[in-house]
């Protein structure tokens, strides 16, 4: 069984196509190793995450528009005050696919420095 260290090691690879999307119990069991993500529907994961204020949310944001640049895998981000919402799909397979979760637990590492 992974771990979400061992996700968060791993990078994002160009996938096109239905035949990369995870199956459901694929999927439930790679998101018991990320607290707190959610998997809504249509095949989408994400997580809420909370700050003490604008600013804060922004420089996050920005730390996460710089690694889903280095991944070439980018996840919608909804900024509020104090809060950012991160979500993850991969639109050319038409739902979740590996690459989602990987971002996510890269997320997750940056939350835990």
């Amino acid at each position: 069984m992974e771990t979400e260290l061992e996700l968060a090691r791993e990078h994002c690879h160009p996938l096109r196509g239905r035949q990369h999307l995870l199956p459901p119990s694929q999927a439930l069991a790679l998101l018991a190793h990320l607290p707190g993500w959610q998997i809504a529907e249509p095949g989408v994961l994400h997580k809420e995450f909370t700050f003490t204020g604008y600013t804060a949310g922004l420089l996050f944001v920005n730390t996460v528009a710089c690694l889903a640049e280095r991944e070439n895998h980018h996840p919608d981000l909804e900024v509020r005050y104090g809060r950012v919402k991160v979500s993850y799909s991969t639109h050319d397979v038409g739902g979740l696919s590996r690459n989602d979760f990987i971002c996510a637990a890269k997320v997750e590492a940056l939350t835990s420095i």
